[in-house]
């Protein structure tokens, strides 16, 4: 590890220079070396840095620090413990967003609708006046001829007149002025 003095920096370019007594040239420094720290660089900095050499064979400073400024403990962390801002996606408030978000709540929507008149269609069957007109036709009644042979047709027509529902039930069947009421 090399220690030396910011010697020159470029804040609108982001990097500068290092002057250290144990290396026979300046070294070039990046701002991004020093993104641990909790604050930028300035000339007359300490410095305590490596080198490495790049490809061109110019060298370069890595893993650097500045002497008494505090390092962040983890890169997504303020040295005050604060959490950097995350920038937030703008697509849930775009124009873009608004009409996918709508159109997704309607398919949703619509997809609930249909489903709940399947279920409901199949479980309860509709009937027409016409299917009650022809009701008897297509179920007739059956009449116990047991029952039949204590009752005779003496003019009565009201449920309320009946003895009982057997009686009711063969007036019902039999007789064509039985009047289904309470009289």
């Amino acid at each position: 590890m090399h220690k030396g003095l910011l010697k020159t920096w470029k804040t609108d370019k982001g990097f500068g220079f290092i002057k250290s007594d144990t290396l026979e040239h300046d070294t070039f420094i990046h701002i991004s070396a020093l993104k641990h720290m909790s604050r930028k660089p300035k000339v007359g900095d300490t410095i305590y840095f490596e080198v490495a050499t790049q490809p061109d064979g110019k060298t370069k400073a890595i893993n650097c620090r500045i002497e008494g400024v505090a390092e962040l403990k983890a890169p997504y962390q303020k040295h005050n413990n604060q959490p950097h801002r995350i920038a937030k996606s703008n697509f849930a408030s775009s124009f873009l967003g608004k009409v996918a978000s709508i159109a997704l709540i309607a398919v949703l929507c619509l997809y609930a609708f249909n489903r709940y008149n399947a279920h409901s269609s199949s479980q309860t069957p509709i009937i027409s006046n016409a299917d009650l007109a022809t009701f008897d036709v297509k179920h007739p009644k059956i009449v116990n001829p047991e029952n039949t042979q204590n009752f005779t047709c003496d003019g009565r027509q009201y449920c309320t007149q009946m003895s009982s529902r057997a009686e009711a039930v063969f007036f019902i069947n039999n007789l064509p002025g039985y009047k289904n009421g309470w009289g």
